[in-house]
């Protein structure tokens, strides 16, 4: 099957060199072009170009590229033709650090914030993390996979085609495992590209109340075993901050995830610059290290040169009126920025990517374009998917949405709250679930 998308405005994030990720000055490069037509067969792109000015002696327009169905010739019976109508044309979202599987909601603790009671001093009251866990035992797998349903379902409309799905509210074998199922049958459901990621070690059980070391053992010898055993994480993550898990909890967890073959993404300096996380994620090479709103200047030196990602998650700081990463020491130190949302719901209870590129240029200074590579590129590479997602190149899955005719690309991050993205497409069809 061939799709041609047409009558496109601007044709934004497309790559004909390979491009993984982007890097420092780089990030500020969101290769485009006007008037332009998109080309796909079955579910990857194919080819794109533009028509204006028409090529020389018209032998290449839209009849040429791409003739109306005609009963004959191969698959032409199943191709279609979409008018942009003249909107833009983007990669779709790589949101590379969700919770999104999760019972009930917690807006009591969003009152309490509002209160004055830190994160910190919610979870030392037995909210927080552990308030989801109790939901979560209580809730059976369907009951969790329908309502993750709905905010698959959300975040796709939202331009959403790439998304990392953490575990981290069971705290036992059987609920991690109960939730990574739901993880696994979300990707079995969807033409969405989903990553799993096992974080037992989110927080310390109840019943580990006082034994924290001992929960890490648990972690280590019960919960990663039984997650290999049924193939449902790609990765392994551990909350290495103040009154989480220590470094050296955290590299034990990551050497026992090694030798299933499961690579490293971390939770760290959210809380406190004093963690330790990234110097745990860097020595270990993990994929990424995320959060990030306490970090130092000497955090960003320990990512120069190494391959693990710094990944920001902006929605988390506007939703609890906490710091944001510093984001342009890090481009301006040359990494590879990722901006992802988060989605959870103690902290971040929001999937909206577009408004998270709109918080990176507004909280964190990044330019539009800036932004907009941390949200597909970057957000590819940190889910070690960029070599298929990302960016619009030959070869590549076909995941793209179209906007309403927008003036620029800054127009996207600018209106912050306008509903721009009019169409998603997952793997060339359209993204109705």
């Amino acid at each position: 099957m061939r799709l041609l998308v047409h009558n496109i405005g601007t044709l934004a994030g497309i790559d004909t060199g390979g491009v993984s990720k982007r890097c420092g000055d780089e990030m500020s490069q969101l290769t485009a072009i006007n008037d332009a037509w998109l080309l796909v067969e079955d579910g990857l792109v194919a080819d794109f170009g533009t028509l204006s000015p028409p090529p020389e002696g018209g032998g290449r327009g839209e009849a040429a590229l791409f003739p109306p169905p005609s009963g004959g010739g191969r698959g032409e019976a199943d191709d279609q033709i979409i008018d942009a109508h003249g909107g833009a044309v983007l990669p779709c979202w790589c949101d590379s650090h969700t919770h999104l599987v999760w019972a009930g909601s917690r807006e009591g603790e969003f009152v309490d914030k509002i209160n004055g009671l830190s994160y910190a001093e919610i979870a030392r009251r037995g909210g927080g993390i552990l308030n989801s866990a109790d939901r979560l035992h209580e809730a059976t797998e369907q009951q969790l996979f329908d309502q993750a349903m709905r905010r698959v379902a959300e975040v796709v409309a939202k331009g959403t085609g790439a998304i990392e799905i953490k575990s981290g509210y069971g705290l036992n074998v059987a609920d991690e495992l109960k939730m990574l199922r739901v993880v696994a049958r979300i990707a079995d459901s969807t033409r969405l590209r989903v990553v799993s990621t096992f974080l037992g070690a989110h927080a310390v059980a109840r019943e580990f109340a006082g034994r924290q070391a001992d929960y890490v053992d648990h972690v280590i010898n019960d919960m990663l075993p039984a997650v290999a055993a049924e193939g449902l994480a790609d990765y392994v993550d551990v909350f290495c901050d103040t009154g989480f898990f220590t470094a050296t909890e955290t590299e034990r967890i990551l050497e026992a995830a090694a030798r299933y073959g499961m690579r490293g993404k971390i939770h760290a300096q959210e809380l406190s610059p004093d963690g330790g996380g990234v110097r745990a994620a860097v020595s270990h090479r993990a994929l990424s290290v995320d959060h990030l709103e306490s970090m130092t200047d000497a955090d960003i030196d320990l990512l120069r040169g190494g391959d693990t990602i710094p990944t920001a998650l902006p929605g988390t700081s506007f939703f609890l009126n906490m710091p944001f990463a510093p984001a342009r020491k890090m481009i301006e130190a040359g990494l590879p920025l990722a901006i992802a949302s988060d989605y959870n719901p103690g902290s971040t209870p929001s999937g909206d990517m577009k408004f998270v590129v709109s918080l990176a240029c507004i909280k964190m200074r990044l330019t539009p374009a800036e932004a907009i590579n941390a949200a597909t590129i970057n957000g590819a590479a940190a889910m070690g998917i960029s070599d298929a997602y990302g960016s619009l190149a030959p070869g590549k899955v076909a995941n793209f949405f179209i906007t309403d005719p927008i003036p620029s690309l800054a127009f996207i991050p600018y209106a912050y709250t306008t509903p721009l993205i009019r169409h998603t497409y997952l793997a060339g069809l359209p993204a109705a679930l």
